[in-house]
């Protein structure tokens, strides 16, 4: 999943749409799923692999992105008979339509991620599967991964469990609908619960040390002929949506490790210099950061729909540089072997749909709990995940910086020669004259280059637009 969302409206025929389709053309992204990939997915959504369990009576529902329809997770959430609450977690079971070795599992493994771009995505896996017949839309049985998780009074796990099952959701929410219905009192129980299990998980998470991102989604709107570029602060919901896929994750984890064998989501602790390079352009921006304030505790202080907090923001998910994925077999853990922002050792397996490792997660945490060796076509990709995830993650980080490079080389090309204020938050280590500038106005992120003088680091910087194309994906600024 991208780092930095960005959400583009307007009319398909507009430049900055031509210019995002030609982007695909020239990045290796994949096209077209090859003929006989599409013919398994098409066969096995006529015929999947289902389960033996159904638990189709519980009235699952999903919260996602208006208009998702590759819907990975659905959630039935209730309160415990003695306190505590119950979290039904249903996640789509890509297992039970892909057949390991065959054409539709190998360009999985080409694809290895879905790619977003501002105005469509790349899939992981055929349409007919991920938006059709694995994911979990309203009104169809669909085979899952359905965890069942226990939490205590504070939200703390108490067992966590999971297993194959049929699951029918019942709502498909996007993320105001359901925060109208929380802050309105509409919400039936299930969904009034994620309020409460989600601060709860919040409290935890600030207990154990570990931080969300409240990043905001950049937003292209394109009007007229006229493009804007801003933030869109998340709503709580998302945050508290959240919650729920670190508790599984977290909750995969244990199982993993307590079985010996498994695959986990690692962050080594940020170094000191990337903190005190936060602090700088925590100042320029203007964000106070008191010396006795953690780093930690800034984040959850501010709010990001100030656009300085949200600038702020933007710069904080530098420190997630350094993330990967570790595997391990005969119960040797890596090391470190703990997610550094989640403060806690953390796995991916919420989003098969979209995500690669997240089906052989889902299947390792099936076989631990029932005791039994994983299938061999799991433990013979396992050794080869953590670098296959790398080089996926490698093409989904130049898309993003590709696509936003071309974004704003839209919004700024009739803006060639206005001056800009800014903030250095980034200097190139073997010319300190060039860098990266954060403008105020709009919501852009560029390059700086110099005369030579080094750039003030972290400082405010009055800046001259000079190159702003969109054909070339270019945006450049000098020092004013």
């Amino acid at each position: 999943m991208p780092r930095r969302q960005m959400n583009v409206t307007g009319a398909a025929e507009a430049p900055l749409r031509a210019a995002l389709r030609e982007l695909r053309t020239t990045l290796d992204v994949p096209g077209d799923f090859p003929a006989a990939a599409l013919a398994e997915a098409e066969a096995a959504a006529r015929e999947p692999r289902l389960p033996e369990e159904d638990a189709t009576d519980l009235p699952f529902f999903t919260i996602d992105p208006p208009g998702s329809v590759d819907l990975d997770q659905a959630m039935h959430l209730a309160r415990r008979d003695g306190g505590g609450f119950r979290v039904h977690y249903a996640i789509a079971d890509v297992a039970a339509f892909v057949t390991p070795g065959g054409a539709l599992d190998t360009e999985a493994h080409r694809r290895v991620q879905t790619l977003y771009f501002p105005d469509e995505k790349v899939p992981l896996h055929p349409p007919a599967l991920s938006e059709g017949a694995a994911s979990l839309l309203p009104g169809r049985t669909t085979p899952t991964l359905l965890w069942r998780i226990d939490l205590d009074g504070e939200g703390r796990t108490v067992t966590a469990h999971v297993r194959r099952a049929l699951v029918r959701s019942r709502v498909r929410l996007d993320y105001e609908e359901a925060q109208r219905q929380i802050d309105t009192g509409t919400a039936e129980e299930p969904l009034a619960l994620l309020r409460d299990i989600g601060k709860r998980r919040e409290a935890l998470e600030i207990e154990r040390g570990g931080i969300s991102l409240n990043v905001p989604e950049q937003e292209i709107d394109e009007s007229g002929g006229t493009y804007v570029l801003a933030y869109r602060a998340p709503r709580p919901a998302e945050g508290w949506n959240a919650q729920i896929s670190l508790l599984t994750g977290m909750a995969a984890a244990d199982l993993m490790t307590a079985y010996g064998t498994g695959i986990l989501r690692t962050l080594p602790t940020a170094p000191d210099g990337a903190v005190a390079r936060l602090r700088r352009c925590a100042k320029a921006l203007h964000v106070q950061w008191p010396h006795h304030v953690s780093y930690a505790e800034l984040v959850r202080s501010l709010d990001p729909a100030e656009p300085r907090n949200a600038a702020f923001l933007q710069e904080c998910t530098t420190l997630l540089r350094g993330a990967g994925y570790t595997a391990f077999t005969g119960g040797v853990l890596p090391v470190p072997a703990v997610h550094a922002a989640v403060a806690a050792e953390y796995t991916h397996c919420t989003a098969p749909l979209r995500r690669l490792v997240d089906r052989y997660a889902g299947e390792l945490c099936v076989a631990a709990v029932a005791g039994r060796e994983p299938p061999e076509w799991v433990s013979a990709a396992l050794d080869a995940l953590p670098k296959e995830m790398a080089e996926g993650s490698r093409r989904g980080n130049t898309v993003e910086r590709e696509c936003l490079d071309i974004v704003e080389a839209v919004v700024l090309r009739d803006r060639i020669g206005e001056l800009f204020d800014a903030v250095v938050v980034d200097v190139k280590e073997n010319d300190p004259s060039a860098g990266t500038v954060h403008l105020e106005d709009p919501a852009v992120v560029a390059r700086v280059d110099g005369d030579g003088a080094p750039l003030p680091l972290g400082e405010r910087l009055r800046v001259r637009l000079t190159e702003a194309d969109p054909q070339r994906a270019k945006v450049r600024f000098t020092p004013a």
